[in-house]
């Protein structure tokens, strides 16, 4: 099907609503055509720019005023206690807290003007991870489990798609199965509609020693090791050879992904990707001795060795995560921030190092911000109204700031986005058509992208 946005004559609904503005403007039709024509030469050369993608996903989600969008001239109970540093960008200011990511702001592009309305921390996960959201009337509900109705994540769509060929896994995620603290899973993070073979390949343990072995590719008795999904989940499944799990399997085509599973796990260069001690010394310590940074490091092996697809979570870990309801300013300062601002920078700069920063699409994400006002705990609260994102590497035009949040950082300035234009935008780079149907165990189909890529983020 033709890509909506390589016809300069086909209007999309953004178009359309624009052109009232634009006429305003003094623009007339086929003056609009013509920008068009234009935006879809410039966007057709990066359609498609993105062979990897390394999402940093910050739990419980960062607070813009201590990290991309600071506030230093804003209300005293609104700006904190950190100020702005001048960023590599002329004009483009961070928090004094990130002076590393500061320094390689001429390869980012920041969206300042990331919008939705969702507090809810196990929700709003999935439109973070999948560019779709929950029906309104399942935000009363609050936390519930994911299921296998959800929409899939991009690396589940992906391994639908364009599955990793020979014996790597397409989707991997590092970091544990992201929880709240009742024990609910957080949206966004399971195949859902697409089914259990689409799953995951998990790291979930400590990463930190220096002859760290990758736990998940140790063989288990009778089951060639595998260790493909969230084990929680799904241990009864995994765990069990049982005549209902020979059914499944018959159903939803998971012998194929048994076999992936034993040649992945027979496969020593595959295992050789997860051996993290074949990494300098001195590599290891560039990405932070934290769990975060090695996590970080432990994707650049995975996505130089071929996975399409890694996802990195920042939780659970000795830090925590970015839920701060307490302490905000304490947390960032001591370990939030310090933490981001090595892990983050390293893996750009080290990918630009070895030449792959050009195909590789890298996204620091969260499933909202944090509130403008400071709390009675010297904590930030929930806020989905405005934050910020950052995202470096393929197709991305470097040294770019797309929207505005207020004064307060409180609701976008300027060209409010949502989940689904990031979407959008992540699957315009990884080249994938925009009209794509997607078809759940009943045959149904679904649109993949329902909203419109970030032209302005795009080189």
């Amino acid at each position: 099907m033709t890509h909506p946005h390589n016809n300069a004559g086909q209007l999309s609904r953004r178009d359309v609503l624009r052109v009232g503005g634009l006429a305003g403007m003094g623009l007339t039709l086929p003056q609009l055509l013509s920008l068009r024509e234009t935006s879809a030469a410039r966007k057709s050369s990066t359609f498609g720019r993105a062979r990897r993608v390394i999402m940093l996903f910050l739990h419980g989600g960062h607070p813009q005023q201590e990290t991309f969008d600071p506030k230093p001239d804003g209300p005293s109970a609104v700006r904190g206690e950190f100020g702005a540093i001048a960023t590599r960008v002329p004009g483009v200011h961070f928090s004094e807290l990130l002076p590393n990511c500061a320094a390689i702001m001429d390869r980012l592009a920041i969206v300042r003007s990331m919008s939705h309305e969702n507090a809810n921390h196990v929700q709003a996960c999935l439109p973070a991870q999948t560019g779709h959201k929950h029906p309104p009337q399942f935000q009363s509900k609050g936390d519930f489990p994911p299921s296998d109705t959800d929409f899939p994540p991009i690396g589940a769509v992906l391994d639908h798609l364009r599955p990793a060929q020979a014996e790597l896994p397409t989707w991997v995620r590092v970091g544990p199965l992201m929880r709240r603290s009742n024990g609910t899973t957080l949206h966004g993070q399971v195949p859902g509609l697409l089914g259990k073979q689409h799953s995951s390949f998990v790291v979930d343990q400590p990463l930190l020693p220096a002859d760290v072995q990758i736990k998940a590719l140790e063989p288990l008795e009778g089951l060639s090791g595998l260790r493909l999904s969230d084990r929680a989940n799904l241990r009864t499944e995994f765990n069990q050879l049982s005549n209902q799990l020979d059914q499944v399997a018959e159903q939803h085509d998971l012998d194929g992904f048994y076999q992936r599973a034993a040649n992945l796990l027979s496969s020593p260069e595959t295992k050789a990707a997860f051996d993290l001690a074949r990494e300098p010394a001195a590599i290891r310590e560039r990405y932070g001795k934290t769990e975060f940074g090695q996590r970080c490091l432990l994707a650049r092996r995975l996505i130089e060795a071929g996975v399409p697809m890694v996802n990195v979570s920042y939780c659970h870990t000795p830090s925590g995560s970015w839920d701060t309801h307490g302490q905000n300013f304490t947390k960032m300062k001591d370990q939030l921030g310090p933490d981001l601002d090595t892990a983050f920078p390293a893996l750009v700069e080290d990918l630009a190092e070895r030449g792959m920063l050009d195909d590789t699409l890298v996204i620091v994400n969260a499933e909202f911000g944090r509130t403008p006002k400071i709390n009675s705990n010297a904590g930030r609260d929930h806020w989905p109204w405005v934050y910020s994102l950052a995202l470096a590497g393929a197709g991305i035009r470097a040294g770019t700031v797309y929207g505005a949040s207020d004064a307060s950082a409180a609701y976008p300035a300027s060209t409010p986005r949502d989940p689904a234009d990031m979407a959008a935008t992540l699957y315009h780079l990884l080249g994938i058509n925009p009209e794509t149907r997607i078809h759940d165990f009943l045959g149904r189909p679904h649109s993949l992208v329902i909203g419109d890529p970030i032209e302005e983020i795009l080189a």
